[in-house]
């Protein structure tokens, strides 16, 4: 035992899971003095790289992580989703995940959990025994339960999230500061509440890896003026990792994992100024910033990240496409999502996902129509305002990728050959020792034996 008596659950086997949000495991696999605990752990365990979802967006892939199914059962696909029969968007939070959480589910088994800092889960939970909200956050004492977890948050200083602002300053010097502050707040709230050792379930999440990520993977990838300040952020994610497993006690199995990977950015695409170009897309007036401000001849629109819907009669409220002619016109679309090039000839995207085979469940009724999984290189925007080009730069130079997210654990039955995002909870389970019905996932354990 730890500090304190368990309070709930009998002695069975505990898992505690650590997220790395947007880490691809070629970094680790490339960097083995900067992982040094990771590289260890998949050596005792299992390690490599998993497959994101369809869109790897945080917003969508974590819901799905935690719930080992599709958007179309999560009901959310995004950052940004619409409302059923209207133009009307909404930002998905933690009550608009349809589905059945892992820490639920280890609930309904008498089992007790702590969750920390899980992107889309405002508000807090009040039947897990203790959560902390993460992305998307209002503050610290309103995304914690119980009120004393919040209470002591505060007073640590805890950091929901880093100020990605920022980020967007040409010298990286306060984010990279700013980063390595949060960083150091989640590991301290992580290790006093993992220690605390009343938990079968620790379930937390590093965020700050993607912002870290999104500014300074260039830098990285392409010998930037940041690439050691790069590495030492990560010589500390790794370093924290280790004490947290070491803190842990001995019946604690690890799992770490990220929800996507990642790239370095050349261009950000803006597909709605690319469908208006085309024709696919109109406006009202010179004035819009959003999905209600297109007119009556449009055809299709797109949200990030490279998600195309049409605007189809009978689902949209001034749908132009008629429903006889659906399949033709998003074939039509889809042709043309997949010859688009960028300013040197290449291709923008590797694939086009058509609906049907992405999406499947009660709340697919607002799922995109096509996905389109892009080229690395090419981040997919969508806003509404317009844009002088359809090509250019921000302040980012790092993006998500479908492929090369990481898993890694120090459970010797687990093989991660052809994994992917949906295995991760039938396998927590499993390790758990909590039994479930395999029809309630997408994905299937990966535990062995």
């Amino acid at each position: 035992m730890g500090l304190f008596d368990r309070l709930r659950g009998d002695d069975g086997p505990r898992v505690a899971f650590i997220g790395i949000d947007g880490v691809p495991y070629s970094l680790i696999a490339d960097h083995p003095e900067v992982f040094e605990n990771l590289t260890a752990m998949a050596e005792e365990g299992a390690g490599g790289a998993i497959e994101s979802i369809v869109p790897p967006e945080s917003s969508a892939c974590w819901p799905s992580l935690t719930t080992g199914v599709n958007p179309g059962k999560t009901g959310v696909y995004g950052f940004q989703d619409r409302e059923t029969g209207t133009y009307d968007t909404y930002v998905p939070m933690g009550r608009d995940v349809q589905a059945t959480r892992i820490w639920d589910r280890v609930d309904d088994a008498d089992r007790s959990a702590s969750v920390f800092n899980v992107p889309v889960t405002f508000p807090p939970q009040r039947n897990v025994d203790r959560m902390v909200s993460g992305f998307l956050s209002p503050g610290v004492t309103k995304a914690s339960h119980p009120s004393d977890v919040g209470d002591y948050l505060d007073e640590q200083g805890y950091r929901i999230d880093v100020n990605a602002k920022l980020g967007h300053d040409e010298d990286k010097t306060d984010f990279i500061e700013d980063a390595n502050h949060t960083l150091e707040k989640r590991y301290e709230a992580f290790d006093h509440y993992l220690t605390q050792d009343d938990w079968d379930l620790f379930f937390g999440v590093f965020m700050t890896t993607d912002r870290v990520n999104h500014f300074l993977f260039e830098d990285y990838e392409r010998d930037g003026d940041y690439r050691e300040e790069f590495f030492d952020f990560y010589r500390q994610v790794d370093a924290y990792i280790g004490k947290l497993r070491e803190a842990a006690p001995d019946d604690v199995t690890f799992v770490i994992a990220s929800d996507h990977g990642f790239t370095t950015l050349d261009y950000e695409v803006h597909l709605n100024q690319w469908l208006e170009d085309e024709g696919w897309l109109s406006f009202e007036g010179d004035e819009h910033d959003s999905l209600a401000d297109i007119g009556d001849g449009t055809r299709a629109y797109a949200f990030v990240p490279g998600r195309f819907y049409l605007n189809l009669e009978g689902r949209e409220p001034r749908g132009s496409v008629a429903r006889d002619d659906y399949y033709d016109v998003r074939d039509e679309l889809k042709a043309e999502i997949e010859a688009l090039e960028g300013p040197d000839g290449e291709p923008v995207v590797e694939r086009v996902v058509e609906k049907e085979d992405a999406f499947a469940g009660d709340h697919d009724e607002i799922a995109p129509d096509l996905v389109a999984i892009p080229n690395h290189g090419f981040d997919l925007k969508a806003g509404f305002r317009g844009s002088d080009d359809i090509f250019d730069r921000g302040p980012r130079n790092g993006m998500h990728s479908f492929e090369n997210a990481t898993l890694v654990t120090d459970a010797p039955r687990v093989s991660v050959d052809e994994a992917n995002l949906f295995d991760l909870t039938p396998t927590m389970l499993d390790l758990l020792e909590i039994d479930y019905d395999t029809a309630d996932f997408d994905g299937g354990s990966l535990v062995q034996g």
